[in-house]
């Protein structure tokens, strides 16, 4: 696991039960956003299904949007391990076969895992093609905006898994493509609920001419 969740609770869940409640919670909210919404989302709601009391809610939660923020790092946390487990184990095209990889699990993440619509990876979104509610921008990191946290764990996999060199634009550009990625992604899923095919298609073929000029 890369653990981007850690020292993000209210205190960390020591015990097994503990740490089952903690997903139990998230599980939950991850549906309840599909079913009502970021506005119809309760803290007491999530305790219920859970089945937790909602002290114990409290214990690990201080509000609705510490909870959101966890569920937007578990699900960083579960596109950075699939995307490090294949680079790691599938033959693919150098870095623009991670391109294609890394578009085509977030694709697959917002058409099955739960919550991904309305919070993918920190912004909250009105609808699946955003816009996004005032004030999510900075959810993964207080200080950094999600996608400049985004772009640096995806930096930091290419040049450790596939051997890229670490160059001192790197960041900036890894940050241009995840800004341009997730703005031509949105439009595909405000086309299609599925995500439009032709503008997934456009969006790798974007991303793969930007950043060839950086990564040859």
């Amino acid at each position: 696991m890369t653990n981007v969740t850690g020292g993000t609770l209210r205190r960390r869940p020591a015990q097994r039960r503990s740490q089952e409640r903690v997903e139990r919670m998230l599980d939950e909210c991850a549906r309840l956003l599909d079913e009502v919404g970021y506005e119809g989302l309760t803290t007491k709601e999530v305790a219920r299904r859970a089945e937790v009391p909602i002290g114990t809610f409290y214990q690990f939660f201080t509000d609705k949007q510490t909870l959101v923020r966890a569920l937007a790092l578990r699900n960083l946390d579960a596109f950075l391990d699939r995307m490090a487990t294949r680079l790691a184990d599938e033959p693919l095209s150098g870095w623009i076969g991670a391109v294609d990889l890394g578009i085509d699990e977030f694709v697959r993440m917002k058409r099955t895992t739960p919550g991904f619509g309305v919070v993918d990876f920190g912004e909250v979104l009105a609808a699946p093609g955003g816009p996004a509610l005032p004030g999510t921008q900075r959810m993964l990191d207080t200080a950094l905006e999600n996608n400049v946290v985004v772009a640096d764990h995806l930096r930091s996999l290419t040049v450790e898994l596939l051997g890229v060199s670490p160059d001192p634009d790197l960041s900036r550009a890894f940050l241009v493509a995840v800004e341009a990625a997730d703005a031509v992604l949105k439009l595909a899923f405000r086309v299609h609920p599925e995500g439009d095919p032709g503008l997934i298609a456009e969006c790798k073929r974007l991303v793969r001419r930007y950043l060839s000029d950086h990564l040859g």
